[in-house]
């Protein structure tokens, strides 16, 4: 049967369990499942699909049904009170259970991965590695991050890159980093990276605050736009990063590195019936667009 550990999402594991048992025994269906559990056939359906949510008075019954032993009962009870979830401080705090719940032995590769994300060095580490000869001097390593970190928090890193396979230790000791740049993919990895993001619009403060203009870029600048334009705004963006990071493929050994964020974000009230246009969707009509300043310089710092 099924691992409950395998999954993220409540719905996935309730779904998957359906049509196994129908594999088992083709008379299982929605009408009996849905007797079982106390609940409508549709409504169940509808909870599988994502539709809506499961009632929390029906997880000990699920649980039941699915025959799930103590600590997969309370794995499942935390994976739909982690659905339930709105709040990015209440996301990260049920998410962290889920991966106290799966245990970093039996589930070693995406716990790790969330730990990647948890700290900006972690990052800033594996990107000096690839042209950094590193070979074990943890306080040179320490010292060499900017802002620097403690010697203990760079052994720290090194091992969980280790641990993780992004690094290795060659023959002749040193350090070299292991694959392509780490990108994130998973549905789930939304959550582990939003701490990793507020980690490096706060560093930029810092930059903004301590660092002097001639090693950094910071610039803003504030538009009137449609919202129907975000997506536009989206891919541009994206567009840009990518031709950023084949610029550096093309332009020589490296010998820093640096952060680069983009934000967008609304300064203004959002009206819902704006909002829920799907901007990706939106007709080319024309309307009041954004209006630059004629000289960014009265937006940089």
């Amino acid at each position: 049967m099924i691992n409950i550990f395998d999954y993220l999402n409540y719905q996935s594991f309730m779904k998957d369990y359906y049509e196994a048992r129908k594999r088992q025994n083709s008379f299982f269906s929605y009408r009996f499942m849905g007797k079982v559990l106390g609940m409508d056939p549709g409504f169940l359906v509808k909870v599988m699909q994502g539709k809506i949510l499961l009632p929390e008075r029906a997880i000990p019954t699920v649980a039941k049904l699915c025959k799930l032993g103590e600590e997969e009962s309370e794995y499942f009870e935390a994976l739909v009170q982690y659905g339930r979830s709105k709040t990015p401080e209440d996301i990260k705090l049920r998410f962290e259970k889920l991966i106290a719940l799966r245990g970093l032995e039996s589930r070693p590769l995406e716990p790790n991965q969330y730990d990647y994300y948890k700290k900006w060095y972690n990052g800033a580490i594996r990107a000096l590695l690839t042209f950094w000869d590193f070979r074990g001097d943890y306080a040179a390593l320490a010292a060499r991050v900017h802002p620097p970190i403690s010697q203990e928090d760079a052994r720290e890193s090194v091992d969980l890159l280790e641990k993780t396979g992004i690094i290795r230790r060659n023959a002749a000791g040193k350090f070299e980093v292991l694959g392509p740049p780490i990108t994130t993919g998973e549905k789930w990895q939304s959550t582990a990276i939003r701490n990793y993001q507020q980690e490096s619009i706060e560093l930029a403060l810092q930059s903004l605050v301590k660092d002097p203009k001639r090693i950094r870029d910071i610039s803003t600048v504030t538009v009137a736009v449609r919202f129907a334009d975000l997506e536009e705004i989206k891919a541009r963006i994206k567009e840009l990063r990518q031709s950023i990071m084949h610029m550096m493929v093309d332009s020589g050994e490296p010998d820093c590195v640096y952060q680069i964020n983009f934000q967008v974000f609304p300064m203004t009230v959002v009206d819902d019936s704006v909002a829920a246009i799907d901007p990706g969707k939106a007709d080319a009509a024309s309307g009041p667009g954004a209006q630059a300043p004629e000289r960014d310089e009265g937006g940089k710092a």
